[in-house]
């Protein structure tokens, strides 16, 4: 089995008349509307170099099956508030797999978006070492709790929000974690 060794974080929004094409749009906004994209859950595997958007987006052929971990929302809805978000929570040992997470919301600014992604991310990673919290606790206070057990290295997130458009166009917005195999 082929295991991606890199990765890389990519947004991006379209507006259009048709739905499909306001996807289409975002894709191209993302770099990735040239790739066969397979939906994937949420391992960032052990070992995954993190790649700058520019850098992952040369890698990539025209018509290659691209593994993605997306988030996506759309909306027709004239000046509704839509957002698509990946979390990211890495281990300490990068021997050891990370998290991904994807959240998508209506109503909620791009920074609360982000940090509830981030925040299942962190969590799911959390609990596969055992480190003991209380959900009903903030997000910041859930994360100093994830920080100082020293197992969890880093967490972060990539957001993408908009505004439906005014005269209601569809609005697209996406988000997505791209594997370099």
């Amino acid at each position: 089995m082929a295991v991606p060794k890199k990765i890389f974080f990519t947004r991006g929004f379209g507006v259009h008349k048709d739905r499909l094409a306001s996807f289409e749009l975002a894709l191209r906004k993302a770099g990735i509307e040239k790739c066969n994209l397979v939906y994937v859950s949420s391992i960032f595997p052990p070992n995954c170099k993190q790649l700058s958007v520019e850098e992952g987006l040369q890698l990539l052929q025209a018509g290659e099956i691209t593994y993605v971990v997306m988030a996506k929302n759309e909306t027709n809805e004239p000046k509704r508030v839509i957002s698509a978000a990946i979390g990211l929570a890495l281990p300490k040992d990068t021997q050891e797999y990370g998290y991904l997470s994807e959240h998508h919301a209506y109503g909620e600014t791009a920074e609360q978006t982000g940090e509830y992604a981030e925040d299942l991310a962190a969590t799911m990673l959390a609990t596969t070492f055992g480190i003991e919290f209380d959900i009903n606790q903030a997000w910041q206070e859930r994360e100093q709790i994830y920080m100082a057990s020293g197992k969890i290295f880093r967490t972060t997130h990539i957001c993408q929000s908009a505004q439906g458009e005014k005269s209601g166009l569809w609005t697209t917005v996406i988000a997505a974690a791209v594997f370099i195999m």
